[in-house]
């Protein structure tokens, strides 16, 4: 069964593609690009011929051949950041993929990036004009939620750097210092709020040594 034709691309929305045969232009302003090449559609607004980048060269591509002959990849972003992939990452900031996009467990890239400790990759998307901190999952975990529940102590203290909220509280109603498992990422939260000592914050130092007496 064929696949239904993908929907344009709006200007300004970025469609990404992996593409699965060459393409041989014909013309000059035609894009070449081989099987397994991304693909990277700006503009789609005409029917017979798209607009878009590959390997950093800008050019058009018949639509048809992406219709038919290109694979989707929805969440470009995240699977870059998920893998570690700087360039690739890269290269989609430098074609305007929505940087704050959600996968579907309403995960940013940049959530991935501190769930796997790609520091290189956190750095990366931090350094992007408007990059979302403070996104809750459906689990309602943020990127602080993930990168002290994974231990990435030099992963909380960059985000921590752009001041996210702190109060956040997913659907286990935890806070992010409650989910910390090493005293680094605790102790870093816990200077950040003040060093008031609540109740929760205790409660944290208490699970840290439980765990610690393993």
């Amino acid at each position: 069964m064929s696949k239904p034709p993908p929907k344009p691309a709006k200007p300004g929305q970025v469609k990404v593609y992996r593409a699965m045969f060459n393409f041989d232009p014909r013309t000059p302003d035609e894009l070449y690009f081989e099987e397994g090449d991304i693909l990277y559609i700006s503009d789609s607004t005409d029917s017979n011929w798209w607009k878009g980048t590959c390997r950093g060269k800008t050019g058009l591509i018949p639509s048809n051949y992406v219709a038919e002959h290109a694979e989707t990849i929805d969440n470009p972003m995240h699977e870059a950041a998920k893998r570690g992939n700087l360039c690739w990452l890269r290269e989609c900031v430098e074609n305007k993929v929505g940087i704050n996009g959600l996968d579907k467990a309403g995960n940013t890239a940049l959530y991935w990036g501190c769930h796997g400790g790609h520091k290189d990759v956190v750095e990366l998307l931090l350094s992007q004009p408007n990059v979302e901190l403070d996104q809750q999952n459906k689990l309602g975990d943020t990127v602080l939620h993930a990168a002290c529940w994974k231990g990435y102590s030099d992963i909380v203290q960059m985000l921590l750097a752009k001041n996210p909220r702190t109060d956040i509280r997913n659907n286990e109603n935890k806070l992010a210092i409650e989910m910390a498992t090493n005293p680094m990422c605790a102790s870093l939260l816990k200077k950040k709020q003040g060093g008031n000592i609540t109740r929760t914050q205790s409660n944290a130092e208490e699970y840290l040594d439980d765990e610690d007496s393993d």
